[in-house]
C-alpha cells in the first residue's frame, strides 16, 4: 500500500500567503517613516548650510546674496547684487554660495528632489544685498521687512497682523528666509499656510507639520531664518561692520 504524501493544502497555502502579506506590510510602515525621518533630516541639515553658507557669503563680500531666479542657473540674480530680481520668489543661489548637491540646472535640492526656497530682505534701499550697504545704512536704522508667523490665518501682504509672529517686527527681522517645500512639493496649493510662503510677499509661515485632512490642511514646509544679529555679529567680526 502506497504511502500517503504529507503536503499543504490550498487552505493552508492561503493562510500562510496572507500571514506574510499582514507581516510585510506591518514591516513597511516603520520602514517607510524612518526613511521620512531620515530625508526629514537631511534636509534639515541641508537649510542649516545654507545659513552657515549665507553668514560666509556676507563676511567675504559685505552683503548677502540675491536669490537665484528660475533662469540663472543657481547663480544670484542679478550677479553681483545690488536690486534682486525675485527677493521674496526665488532660489538659493547654489553656484554661488559653492555649494553641492545640485540639479543638472545648478539648484539646490532637498532630500525630496525639491528645489530650495531663499528670500531676502529689499528694505533700505536693498541695503541687505549690497555690498557695503548694510555698513552704509547704519546699524541703527537698519531694518528687514520680512515676517515670520506661526498661521496664515491673520498675515497681511506686509506683516502677521493678528496671526501669531515667530519673528520680530522691529529690527531684529530676520534678513533671510530659506525653507523646503517638503515631502508633497506643494506649488502652494496644499493648504493657505504653504500657500503664504510663495505667494511673492515677505511673510512667511513656519509650523509644526500636519498631515493632509487637518483642519488647517496639510503643511510639511521646513522653514528656518537667518538671525540679524548672528549675521551682524559675524561681520562686525570680520570687519566688515560697522
Amino acid at each position: 500500500m502506497a504511502k500517503a504524501q504529507a503536503g499543504f493544502s490550498l487552505m493552508e497555502l492561503a493562510l500562510v500567503l496572507v500571514i506574510l502579506t499582514l507581516a510585510l506590510g506591518g514591516a513597511l510602515v516603520p520602514l517607510n517613516a524612518q526613511i521620512e525621518q531620515r530625508r526629514q533630516a537631511e534636509t534639515t541639515q541641508l537649510l542649516n548650510e545654507v545659513n552657515d553658507a549665507l553668514l560666509g557669503f556676507a563676511i567675504r563680500n559685505g552683503r548677502l546674496p540675491c536669490p537665484a531666479s528660475a533662469a540663472s542657473n543657481g547663480s544670484e540674480s542679478p550677479q553681483g547684487g545690488g536690486m534682486c530680481t525675485n527677493p521674496y520668489d526665488g532660489y538659493v543661489p547654489a553656484v554661488s554660495l559653492g555649494l553641492g548637491h545640485l540639479d543638472v540646472q545648478g539648484y539646490l535640492l532637498d532630500a525630496w528632489g525639491n528645489r530650495v526656497r531663499y528670500a531676502v530682505a529689499k528694505a533700505n534701499s536693498s541695503a541687505f544685498t549690497t555690498a557695503n550697504g548694510m555698513k552704509n545704512a547704519g546699524l541703527a536704522v537698519l531694518q528687514s521687512e520680512l515676517a515670520v508667523c506661526a498661521s496664515a490665518t491673520g498675515t497681511t501682504s506686509a506683516g502677521c497682523g493678528s496671526a501669531p509672529a515667530l519673528t520680530s517686527a522691529t529690527n531684529n527681522a530676520p534678513p533671510a528666509v530659506i525653507f523646503s517645500l517638503g515631502k508633497n512639493g506643494a506649488a502652494g496649493s496644499a493648504s493657505a499656510d504653504e500657500a503664504a510662503n510663495l505667494d511673492n510677499n515677505p511673510v512667511f509661515v513656519s509650523h509644526t507639520p500636519m498631515p493632509a485632512g487637518a483642519q488647517t490642511g496639510e503643511f510639511d514646509d521646513m522653514v528656518i531664518w537667518l538671525s540679524p544679529n548672528i549675521l551682524y555679529g559675524q561681520m562686525v567680526n570680520a570687519g566688515q561692520l560697522p
